[in-house]
């Protein structure tokens, strides 16, 4: 473990900042601006179909640029988009609300990587709890994030303008702290263009469910976040408890952060994913359970920590399936199937909780759940078999 990891996981922190900034306060703003009320989650789903749309142009920037320069250009984008949102929350134009949050997904797909520079920055025998520090990172948004939004909320005339000016310094922060971070160089261009073709990384079965237990933990985890705000409104709880459960979300999300990689390394990272399966379970049983403060709390924070166990592993397993020469192309396509899961979930969100209530998008959720644990299953099913055989 080295200063450039900590310094990585510092910017991963303020990445987590401006991502639980967003979720807080996007669907509140969203919902005050929308025409119709199931529209009221289109900017957070902006934030994240920007992303999907943006991972072949990252993984481009990345290979042609190298890490530095693309993460920068990322909190470029940030700094940006932030200041363009506050425009736009002022002048109350949600269009353009989306439009900015679809232009911020660029920094959400290029800071989605830092997990994936965490692990370059390490020696082989490392690569799991390199991973995990960088995600336990995001501990700084989880106590940042939410208070950034309560504090700033009513710092100018109209509510959470002040909130995407305060992004705006923190992409300006995270700009600072990369700056101090040396990474590996990228590789020449002629080996960087070698390798296998993507079709073929992505046909190997520890592939297949790296991805789609990633982008399904991910999916479930954002459905019932992005909600969160919404329903907790509806419920007439006031944004301070809205703030408070976010906060131990993200904890929850984060941090295990500390010793997942430690859990990874002893007990594989199949075994670890299981048990990320069975606390999101877990959490849509508390869900279901009621609607008073103490359940959003818990049921939030269970599936924060589901999801750090899930999307931890899913990045681990994802390490050996392909080459150094292969990253970019692979990387881009697993962010690629998070983004557009998330992008499914951030939409159905709004449009369930709005329309149906929380409990029915709770049941929803089981869904990607047993799908999720499905996969394992074949998986360490397949594993066996290759043993015994």
């Amino acid at each position: 473990m080295n200063r450039h990891l900590w310094l990585l996981a510092i910017c991963q922190g303020l990445f987590l900042t401006n991502n639980v900034t967003f979720i807080a306060i996007n669907g509140l703003v969203g919902l005050s601006l929308a025409p119709l009320g199931w529209m009221a989650t289109l900017p957070v789903m902006g934030y994240v179909v920007g992303g999907a749309l943006s991972t072949g142009l990252v993984a481009q920037t990345q290979h042609r640029f190298g890490r530095k320069a693309s993460f920068q250009l990322g909190l470029a984008v940030a700094l940006g988009s932030a200041l363009l949102c506050a425009y736009a929350a002022v002048h109350k134009d949600f269009w353009l609300l989306c439009a900015a949050t679809v232009v911020a997904g660029y920094y959400n797909a290029n800071a989605g990587l830092y997990r994936f520079a965490a692990a370059e920055l390490a020696q082989t025998a490392w690569r799991e709890k390199a991973v995990s520090l960088v995600m336990a990172g995001g501990l700084i948004g989880a106590v940042l994030g939410p208070n950034l939004a309560q504090q700033t909320r009513t710092m100018m005339s109209v509510p959470f303008a002040g909130a995407y000016i305060a992004l705006a310094v923190v992409a300006l922060l995270s700009m600072a702290t990369l700056s101090f971070i040396d990474f590996p160089p990228p590789l020449p261009k002629k080996t960087g263009e070698g390798g296998r073709p993507l079709r073929e990384i992505m046909a190997q079965p520890a592939f297949i469910v790296a991805a789609a237990t990633g982008a399904l933990g991910y999916g479930v985890m954002n459905l019932l976040m992005a909600a969160t705000p919404i329903a907790m409104q509806q419920c007439n709880l006031p944004f301070s408890d809205v703030a408070l459960v976010l906060e131990w979300h993200v904890i929850g999300m984060f941090a295990p952060g500390f010793f997942t990689g430690h859990l990874i390394k002893r007990f594989g990272a199949l075994s670890i994913m299981g048990v990320g399966v069975a606390l999101n379970a877990a959490c849509i049983i508390v869900a279901l359970s009621g609607v008073d403060l103490h359940q959003f709390l818990l049921a939030l924070f269970l599936l924060g920590v589901g999801w750090n166990f899930l999307f931890t592993g899913s990045t681990t397993l994802s390490l050996q399936t392909y080459s150094p020469e292969e990253k970019d192309r692979a990387q881009g396509a697993l962010n690629f199937f998070v983004f557009a899961t998330l992008a499914l979930s951030s939409f159905a969100s709004g449009v369930l909780v709005t329309t149906r209530g929380w409990a029915l998008l709770n049941y929803g959720s089981l869904v990607p759940v047993a799908i999720t644990a499905a996969s394992l299953l074949w998986l360490a099913r397949l594993q066996g078999l290759k043993r015994v055989g």
